[in-house]
């Protein structure tokens, strides 16, 4: 399988899982989503799934939008879980606003929890 079709997939993929979620967020929440995304304060989620995509493969299981903190500023966040093609699983924090990964996690095979891996540093 080439590796356009393998990204077609995984992008499929990624709007099917969020789309079941869907029902799950509140109405409030999701209007609160919308807004934000039409004032500019957060890219469009398929935008945000395929920076994502790009940086990690894999089945996204669970995915929150969330105002965070991060030095001492308020922004939006993706909180995504997943699973890596090789079954382990992962948790990446990216700014909503403009997709840079905060912070990635995968937990190796057979290993309870992989430390953090801060990328906003580097």
């Amino acid at each position: 399988m080439n590796t356009r079709l393998k990204k077609q997939l995984f992008a499929t993929t990624l709007i099917i899982a969020f789309a079941g979620a869907l029902p799950a967020m509140a109405s409030s929440d999701h209007e609160r989503a919308r807004d934000a995304m039409r004032q500019g304060l957060i890219l469009p989620l398929d935008k945000i799934l395929s920076i994502v995509s790009a940086r990690q493969p894999g089945q996204i299981l669970e995915l929150e939008l969330e105002d965070d903190r991060i030095d001492g500023k308020k922004i939006w966040v993706y909180e995504i879980k997943g699973i890596t093609p090789d079954g382990r699983l992962f948790k990446l924090k990216v700014n909503a606003q403009n997709g840079d990964m905060i912070e990635s996690r995968i937990r190796s095979s057979g290993t309870p929890r992989a430390k953090a891996h801060d990328t906003a540093t580097q």
